[in-house]
C-alpha cells in the first residue's frame, strides 16, 4: 500500500555560540520520510535580532602601502550593495593611487569600520550627518565625488586593471 507523507511547516530555533537565536523557516511544507524523520528547511537568521555580534574589523598592522591600496581597491568594488559598489569603486579608481599613507588609513577605516554599508551611503549622499569619527578629509573627498559636478557617467564599475594616465 502506498503511503502519502504528512506535510508540516517547520520553524526551528538555532543555537549559535551557546545562545539561542530565533530562526524563521521559508514557510515551505516539509514532507516526512518513510522512516519517520523530517527534512527541515534551511533556517534563515532573523535580521532584526540584535543579539548576534558583528565581527569586529581588525586593522592590518605593518601592511605595505601598495598592498593596502590594492586591498582597498578590491574592497571598494565588492560591497554587497550596488550603490556603494559604484560610488566607492569609482572614487577609489580616481583618488586611491594618489592618497597619502594617512589618507589611505582614513579611507580604510571609513569603508571597513562601519557595520552597515547603508550608513556609508547615507553619509556620502548627505541623507544622514556624518559621525565625528568619520568626518575627515577623505569623507569630504567622497562627498564631493558623490555630488558629481563634472556629470561623469557612473553606471558601471571601472576596469580593475585600467592603466592610469
Amino acid at each position: 500500500m502506498f503511503r502519502i507523507p504528512a506535510l508540516r511547516v517547520l520553524t526551528r530555533a538555532v543555537v549559535a555560540n551557546g545562545r539561542s537565536v530565533r530562526a524563521i523557516s521559508t514557510g515551505a511544507p516539509v514532507c516526512s520520510t518513510t522512516d519517520g524523520g523530517y527534512r527541515p528547511p534551511t533556517p534563515m537568521i532573523d535580521l532584526e535580532d540584535k543579539s548576534l555580534p558583528i565581527p569586529e574589523y581588525k586593522q592590518k598592522k605593518n601592511e605595505p602601502l601598495q598592498l593596502q591600496k590594492s586591498r582597498l581597491l578590491y574592497q571598494s568594488r565588492k560591497r554587497g550593495m550596488l550603490e556603494n559598489g559604484l560610488l566607492l569603486s569609482t572614487f577609489a579608481a580616481k583618488y586611491l593611487a594618489e592618497m597619502s599613507p594617512a589618507q589611505t588609513k582614513l579611507y580604510d577605516q571609513l569603508i571597513n569600520l562601519p557595520s552597515n554599508d547603508w550608513d556609508i551611503f547615507y553619509w556620502a549622499t548627505g541623507v544622514k550627518p556624518t559621525p565625528k569619527e568619520y568626518d575627515n578629509e577623505v569623507m569630504n573627498m567622497l562627498k564631493a565625488h558623490v555630488k558629481n559636478n563634472d556629470r561623469e557617467q557612473r553606471f558601471m564599475q571601472p576596469d580593475l586593471y585600467a592603466k592610469v594616465n
